[in-house]
């Protein structure tokens, strides 16, 4: 009897399942043992390639080895420039807060302080937290259902997500979660655009309400567009309410940009679409120009935490302060923001035109290259205000289907029902035209075979 043949990237993966952890997740999702990368494309260590449009879950603007990033951080190397240096300012680092402050607006800018954290969003998320209450004297925030922050134990305290809670004692406490602005999943049950209202009077009535049971607040954080929570972008108008609601009562509004940020979205920022002026925004992941790194920027006025209040040994990443700068510079220069909004558009537009033929897709939304598409099955009763239940079992289906034709997506959402295209900003026309060619033949296919 012939010996089956095991491809190198089985033999990866299976090596991969003996000795990493359990709590690894893409993996199991999205078999690939990744052997070359450049742009828009990965190559496993059989040779084929896939398109990238989970892209580090947003991290890769530029995709993957940029010559702007990579010379960057060659030249880091070349100068022999500290690799690492602490809080400690170098030249490298100087240059890279004058090309972040220079991206904001003018009015944030002027008054903006910057701190630099340890080298994943969930810690400048614990920052932030850390500096509002410091700042307030108070201790209770202000969350959304659906939204993400981190998965450390304070982060998964602010998020919506329950799995990760579970079996995890000791959460933060004072966390008070507010509904969203969910327009498909309405959580008050009518959809459209009284669901931002609502959400709106509901928020402003508990924060006024002497018997509402919350404590005033330290802080408001939320995602203008929520990402893990199923690609959601928040309504503008809801946005302009959030920031007027809290402004007038002393609360700082923390807006969470570490997937959102650095162009994804159509603006640079993704609050600017909302012409808004928070106290506090995150950013990582897109930041260090494919290398770890996060910081907070906020309003000088919080600026009240002592020396050492908040420190990480690797908040001085040089070389990802040399790429940040770097691709920020050239997404700049090169206007991407506004081709991501053009290609959101394109990619949009299309899905919606399959969602007139494929009734399991119950909606389509996002805001530039942050896109969802939230799978259903139609065969059962909707809910009154139309939708459909999740089906994350299709939504998994038509993940393979895409990895198997060469489309690397994600799935998010509730039930992670929810597929997600997160594609570099450097995403040319005609390759997106073969993402949606290849996605639409992954939808028909997963259909078809139930």
């Amino acid at each position: 009897m012939p010996i089956k043949q095991v491809s190198k990237n089985q033999e990866l993966l299976e090596q991969q399942e003996r000795r990493e952890s359990n709590a690894r997740s893409y993996p199991r999702r999205i078999p690939i043992a990744i052997d070359r990368a450049e742009g828009v494309f990965v190559h496993d260590v059989d040779g084929k390639r896939y398109y990238d449009c989970l892209a580090g879950a947003g991290t890769l603007a530029l995709g993957h080895n940029h010559p702007v990033a990579i010379q960057a951080i060659e030249q880091v190397i070349r100068d022999k420039r500290p690799l690492h240096t602490l809080d400690l300012t170098t030249p490298v680092k100087e240059e890279f807060i004058n090309e972040v402050f220079s991206s904001l607006p003018e009015e944030f800018a002027k008054r903006a302080k910057i701190q630099f954290c340890g080298p994943t969003g969930g810690d400048a998320i614990e920052a932030a937290i850390k500096l509002v209450k410091t700042a307030t004297g108070k201790r209770s925030i202000l969350s959304f259902q659906g939204g993400y922050h981190g998965s450390t134990q304070g982060t998964m305290s602010l998020s919506g997500t329950l799995g990760p809670k579970e079996k995890v004692q000791g959460l933060v406490p004072d966390v008070h979660f507010l509904p969203y602005p969910y327009a498909y999943r309405c959580p008050f049950g009518v959809g459209g655009e009284e669901s931002h209202r609502i959400s709106s009077r509901y928020i402003e009535n508990l924060l006024d309400d002497p018997e509402s049971g919350v404590l005033p607040p330290a802080g408001m954080i939320f995602e203008v567009v929520q990402g893990e929570g199923g690609s959601i972008p928040a309504p503008i108008e809801w946005i302009r309410e959030m920031r007027r609601i809290t402004k007038e009562r002393g609360i700082p509004l923390i807006i969470d940009e570490v997937q959102t940020g650095i162009g994804r979205t159509g603006k640079l920022f993704a609050f600017e679409h909302a012409d808004i002026i928070p106290d506090v925004i995150v950013l990582s992941k897109a930041i260090g120009g494919s290398l770890p790194l996060s910081v907070v920027i906020y309003d000088k006025d919080l600026d009240q935490w002592s020396p050492g209040a908040h420190i990480g040994t690797f908040r001085g990443n040089q070389m990802a302060m040399a790429a940040g700068a770097a691709t920020l510079k050239f997404i700049k220069e090169n206007d991407l923001a506004s081709h991501a909004g053009r290609m959101g558009e394109k990619l949009m537009d299309s899905l919606k035109e399959l969602q007139e033929d494929i009734h399991e897709i119950g909606d389509v939304r996002g805001r530039g290259l942050m896109v969802g598409v939230e799978i259903v099955n139609p065969l059962y009763q909707p809910a009154p205000n139309g939708s459909y239940p999740a089906n994350p079992e299709l939504a998994s289906k038509i993940q393979r289907e895409c990895f198997n034709r060469g489309l690397i997506l994600e799935v998010g959402g509730r039930h992670s029902s929810v597929v997600r295209f997160l594609p570099p900003l450097i995403i040319t026309e005609e390759q997106m035209n073969e993402v949606i060619a290849i996605f639409k033949a992954a939808v028909r296919a997963a259909v078809q075979k139930g």
